[in-house]
């Protein structure tokens, strides 16, 4: 038994992905399951996705596709083919998404088959450029895609790139088109095409004030190892970073930076008890947090504690992006399915 779970909400992560496909309008709505689901668990994630009607899963390796294969679910690998995958794309498993000339041409060499295709229209990162498109005749493509790189801002790039994309339209074989993530489906239906692929809007980030309705998906809980009080004018933690101004009530978590919950919640973050707020105290250690419990003194070792973890909030607090938080959480914490 370990001193850290995650509690994870099913009835919220299926409502945020009905949320998202009715913001999709006419278009698919599929799920980014890639880093084992943004750290929650991918396959207990496409298992109730696909339960509510999700059809495309995005992964960015084999590895993460072989993991997703037993249970029978349209997977598209987002880094395309090396040679070193060429036996298990051969396998069937999945779609490979070409994004070079290099993987087309691989592709091509070993017989083709079923892929998808990503376009890159000004992020510079994965994608074949433009000058490329003659270089995909023949292929049997399924979704041609780019990707934002700046939705989650009002900014001109947006509508380039969405400008750049649409004329695309009927330059392939490709049946389908798909740009937007969790942010471009909330920039509006003329970025949603035939397909959108969000990701961090399913586990309850909110990289735009549209996707307001986005629920929270990970609450993350700890146990007391020690309470402990600690005399006026005593210092917490590495580097005597907290003063007691009074005689305080410490409860000692068992959890760390190694855990995910980094250095920048240190006397910032917080835990949640009976609709109070108590505050973390000193610096984060390796496996090692100090919460103000004078409000709680009803709460000993051995009791749990969720942290204030709402992704946005505690985005501001740590420094860290909602997409580090939730995919840096560690595999000490059981994971616990409620809803």
């Amino acid at each position: 038994m370990t001193p850290l779970r995650l509690r994870l909400d099913s009835t919220a992560l299926t409502d945020n992905w009905r949320t998202l496909a009715t913001m999709s309008g006419s278009a698919a709505c599929g799920a980014a399951v890639k880093a084992d689901g943004y750290g929650v668990g991918a396959v207990e994630i496409v298992k109730r996705l696909a339960a509510a009607g999700c059809r495309d899963f995005f992964v960015a390796i084999w590895s993460e596709a072989a993991a997703l294969a037993p249970l029978g679910v349209q997977v598209s690998v987002l880094h395309g083919v090396r040679d070193e995958d060429m036996v298990m794309a051969g396998q069937g498993i999945a779609r490979p998404i070409l994004n070079s000339a290099r993987q087309v041409a691989r592709w091509k060499a070993a017989g083709g088959g079923p892929c998808d295709v990503m376009i890159d229209t000004g992020m510079n990162r994965l994608g074949l450029s433009l000058d490329d498109l003659p270089l995909l005749h023949g292929l049997e493509i399924e979704t041609l895609m780019s990707h934002l790189a700046c939705a989650d801002e009002d900014v001109a790039m947006n509508e380039r790139q969405r400008v750049a994309f649409a004329a695309l339209a009927g330059r392939t074989q490709a049946k389908r088109m798909s740009l937007a993530n969790s942010a471009g489906v909330a920039l509006g239906p003329d970025y949603a095409f035939d397909l959108t692929r969000p990701g961090l809007a399913l586990y309850g980030g909110i990289p735009r004030a549209e996707l307001g309705a986005i629920r929270q998906v990970v609450a993350p809980e700890a146990q007391i190892l020690q309470r402990r009080t600690v005399a006026a004018g005593q210092t917490i933690g590495y580097n005597a970073t907290w003063t007691a101004p009074a005689e305080t009530q410490v409860a000692i978590l068992n959890l760390g930076y190694a855990d995910g919950y980094f250095r920048g919640f240190s006397n910032t973050g917080a835990a949640l008890h009976d609709g109070k707020r108590l505050p973390l105290l000193g610096r984060v250690s390796m496996d090692l947090v100090a919460i103000d419990v004078s409000a709680a003194p009803h709460l000993a070792e051995g009791d749990w504690l969720a942290l204030d973890y709402a992704l946005p909030e505690a985005a501001a607090q740590s420094g860290m992006s909602q997409y580090e938080l939730l995919t840096s959480l560690g595999d000490r914490f059981e994971r616990v399915w409620t809803g």
